[in-house]
């Protein structure tokens, strides 16, 4: 049955979550798991790759084998909420790799950030040299990550 929203049947979803799950899975093995043709998992893998709902495929590295041990959200206020000003730090963000997500917020700070680092002198040097001297910065706030309860890159298909 499609989804009038997504436009998207159920084996599409369900390929979707087994793609979320493993995207290392060959169109074989999918084909058994789904009870399709590896030309039919195919057809389907490219038509949601070109419709946008596979944007790209990615490996998941384990952050503290290559000594990455310090995840941190950043909180940032910004002096003045102009456009050319927020388009300017979200420019200045991008090319800063130790940062791993930026959200653009409503609330007490204009953006939050997700970043990793090796240990507390990376994370300062981060902190003063590159993330306080971005355009227009104007307060941050730091929160160290003590333990991860939950971390998972699946969205729920449901």
């Amino acid at each position: 049955m499609k989804d009038s929203r997504t436009g998207l049947d159920d084996l599409d979803l369900e390929l979707l979550k087994r793609l979320q799950t493993d995207a290392s899975a060959s169109k074989a093995e999918l084909g058994r798991q789904l009870n399709l043709s590896q030309p039919a998992v195919h057809h389907r893998i490219k038509r949601l790759e070109e419709r946008g709902y596979i944007r790209r495929y990615v490996a998941l590295l384990d952050r503290t084998l290559l000594d990455l041990d310090l995840t941190c959200f950043v909180q940032i206020s910004v002096q003045r909420h102009h456009r050319d000003h927020i388009v300017a730090f979200e420019q200045a963000v991008l090319a800063i790799p130790e940062v791993l997500d930026c959200h653009h917020m409503t609330g007490e700070f204009d953006f939050l950030l997700r970043v990793v680092v090796a240990n507390r002198k990376s994370l300062e040097t981060l902190l003063v040299d590159r993330l306080s001297t971005l355009p227009g910065v104007a307060h941050l706030q730091t929160s160290v990550v003590l333990s991860e309860v939950k971390q998972i890159t699946a969205l729920p298909l449901e």
